[in-house]
């Protein structure tokens, strides 16, 4: 539609713009779901960063660093597809409460290891097992819930604030650590973390809506309609190219890139020779660009050229992944950390807005939850190859190499599938 534009208009359309980009918002159900999303992801990023710098004390290893980061990601390798299938089962709000609880609970259990000084990192890598499996099987219910919370219309604003309070979080979480580490000590982040499960708690308890139970046509106990259930999303996957290249491209982006999560302690501490707070900085900073890419998302709202976001996002990701593995100067690695998570984000939030815009309802779940597995189900083994290959030829190797794979891949996709490159 053509608008034309005169003194008075550039003032409506700016106002507009800003009233559309919380307009999900408005949606009382998903504020209070947003909300409480906030405030526990705010815990789980203080207990990234002291986790991070336990495991370090404990073994002083980056390979022990990409085990724990294994064992946390593991889960979503073998749970998250169940998860998916059981979001388009069941109440989607309980599963979401019961994995919360005992996500809150493992840190409570965690963090009076830690103050007792009672533990070692068999237990730290246990409770990180236990974590993991709690968010693998909540997490295709928690992208799903976001339709069901705000609607079809109102989805990519949605999701883009869902992200803007994940990466929100990624920046104050990591700087509360660094002041919590300093007063409190690790222990201190761990219990805040626990503690900070009791907002999403509150929040699911609020929260009323009709959940994917409508679309269930059978019992969640029926195991052979299950796995049929399961086959069935593989086969909806595989017959459209350009959900499978969107899922190829998320899948690739964590496979080489995601460890840079993991392994910026040795950043902080052997090539910059930071302590905790620094540490909490450098994270802090990748948060932050990743916030503004969220924020930048949520004021376009539903722009054109999804597609070229999608894989210039990835492209931008292992550019920045190279110069950081490769940079010895704090200022510039800094600066490479914030395009780093800007870029990772502008690829991944567009990505989940395309695949919830392009399934079907009663195939969400289980579409979402091979997005989730794309993703997180490709950490645990991108940790622990680039964990063997720090080990043996440095961190910053490992990050540089991963960066280019990215790039690698993401041309190449770029140049054979059109339709993707089409897509808004």
């Amino acid at each position: 539609m053509a608008i034309e534009v005169n003194d008075l208009e550039p003032v409506k359309v700016v106002s507009s713009r800003k009233t559309a980009m919380f307009r999900a918002l408005s949606h009382r159900n998903y504020r209070v779901f947003w909300i409480g999303a906030f405030l526990s992801n705010v815990g789980t990023w203080m207990q990234a960063v002291a986790q991070g710098w336990l495991v370090l004390q404990l073994t002083n290893s980056a390979l022990w660093l990409g085990i724990d980061g294994f064992m946390a990601t593991a889960p979503g390798f073998f749970l998250t597809l169940a998860g998916g299938v059981f979001a388009d089962l069941v109440d989607r709000r309980r599963l979401l409460l019961y994995t919360q609880v005992v996500a809150g609970l493992s840190a409570l259990g965690l963090a009076t290891l830690v103050w007792t000084n009672q533990v070692n990192v068999w237990m730290v890598l246990c409770f990180s097992l236990v974590t993991g499996c709690c968010m693998a099987l909540a997490g295709p219910s928690y992208q799903a819930m976001t339709f069901d919370l705000v609607g079809r219309e109102d989805l990519a604003n949605a999701v883009a604030l869902n992200s803007s309070q994940f990466q929100l979080s990624r920046v104050i979480g990591p700087v509360l650590a660094g002041v919590g580490i300093k007063f409190f000590g690790l222990a201190g982040c761990f219990y805040v973390n626990g503690l900070s499960f009791v907002a999403v708690v509150i929040a699911l308890h609020l929260v009323h809506f009709e959940g994917a139970t409508k679309y269930a046509s059978h019992s969640v106990k029926d195991r052979q309609a299950l796995w049929q259930d399961l086959l069935d999303g593989f086969r909806y996957v595989r017959k459209r190219p350009r959900v499978f290249s969107l899922l190829s491209i998320s899948a690739v982006n964590s496979l080489f890139g995601a460890p840079y999560l993991t392994f910026i302690p040795i950043f902080a501490r052997d090539i910059f020779h930071l302590g905790a707070s620094g540490l909490a900085w450098m994270m802090g900073t990748a948060g932050a660009g990743a916030f503004f890419a969220a924020l930048l998302l949520a004021y376009l709202g539903d722009f054109r050229r999804k597609g070229w976001s999608v894989i210039g996002g990835a492209f931008g990701f292992g550019v920045f992944l190279i110069a950081f593995g490769l940079s010895t100067h704090l200022a510039l690695s800094l600066l490479f950390l914030f395009g780093v998570g800007f870029a990772i984000v502008t690829s991944v939030a567009v990505t989940n807005t395309l695949l919830q815009q392009l399934v079907t309802d009663e195939m969400r779940g289980r579409v979402m939850s091979m997005f989730i597995l794309s993703f997180i189900g490709a950490m645990p083994i991108g940790n622990l190859l680039a964990g063997a290959i720090s080990h043996k030829y440095g961190a910053p190797f490992a990050l540089a190499g991963g960066g280019i794979c990215i790039i690698l891949y993401v041309t190449l996709v770029a140049l054979r599938n059109q339709r993707l490159r089409e897509l808004h």
